[in-house]
């Protein structure tokens, strides 16, 4: 058993204990109970202690080694900066080269939308003189059947 677990059994036993009358809440405990749960306490105690000072001596090694890592890092990054200054001149280029692409992308996505622009415009006017033109059938049909009516 854990110390905190042997603790709250003392503290049950206790708080099971029958109260003495008149004497202001004093109880009746076994003292061999008591006496065993504290040996319990007494021969868990030091094993709980060597576990707490296992645990910070392994925290101490993860930081050493998550130190040693990290300054495996900053070696890695070191190069890495210098391997990217001497593509310094590949960079340049590629910069170049995707301005141009950018720019022939804009002028494309401009042509685009105009065709786009003008094929709508031309479905739209279309469409128009078609409903249009069934709007004035429309009309026709009523005034003939408004003449019809009237007969």
């Amino acid at each position: 058993m854990r110390v905190d677990e042997l603790i709250e059994e003392l503290q049950n036993l206790v708080a099971d204990a029958k109260t003495l009358p008149l004497t202001g809440g004093k109880v009746l405990i076994e003292a061999d109970k008591i006496y065993d749960i504290l040996d319990e306490i007494q021969d868990t105690l030091p094993a709980e202690v060597r576990q707490a000072k296992n645990i910070v001596a392994d925290r101490s090694q993860i930081i050493s080694e998550a130190k040693k890592e990290a300054e495996d890092i900053i070696r890695g990054a070191e190069e890495r900066k210098k391997q990217m200054i001497d593509q310094s001149e590949i960079m340049r280029e590629a910069k170049t080269e995707a301005a141009e692409l950018i720019n022939d992308s804009k002028v494309k996505a401009s042509e685009i939308r105009k065709a786009a622009n003008d094929y709508v415009e031309n479905v739209m006017k279309r469409t128009d003189e078609a409903i249009t033109a069934q709007l004035t059938e429309l009309r026709k049909t009523r005034q003939n059947l408004r003449i019809t009516k009237k007969s």
